[in-house]
């Protein structure tokens, strides 16, 4: 086990792998993390379906406001991290290639498809 994976990130783990309504996870976030946050490694989320689909990094930064810096770092992780992005695309394509939020050409789908988080809002 390596110094990280500790009790309590091993029952954060448990929770977040139990969870299997969105609002109910949504409102978890909410409670753990600041609007921020969440916007922050949605971003990445983000970042990582362009990094896949091939767009340039320049492209990547006008459409999802990430830094040349943020963009980078995901770009080492998807190719030489742990996994945890090649699973997430997994997970985000499991429905065929550009069957996420994000279309082929980067161009966010939620809003022309009426997605919505429950009601539940991400302002300030």
């Amino acid at each position: 086990m390596d110094t990280l994976r500790t009790p309590e990130v091993e029952d954060l783990l448990r929770v977040l792998t139990t969870v299997k309504n969105p609002d109910v996870l949504y409102a978890l976030l909410l409670d753990l993390f600041t609007v921020r946050e969440i916007k922050d490694v949605s971003q990445r989320l983000a970042v990582v379906q362009m990094l896949d689909q091939g767009l340039p990094y320049l492209a990547i930064a006008e459409k999802t406001g990430a830094s040349a810096t943020t963009i980078a770092r995901v770009s080492k992780c998807l190719n030489y991290g742990s996994g945890g992005y090649r699973a997430a695309l997994d997970i985000l394509n499991a429905d065929g290639p550009g069957r996420g939020r994000l279309a082929e050409d980067g161009s966010d789908r939620s809003s022309a498809s009426g997605h919505s988080a429950g009601g539940i809002g991400l302002h300030g």
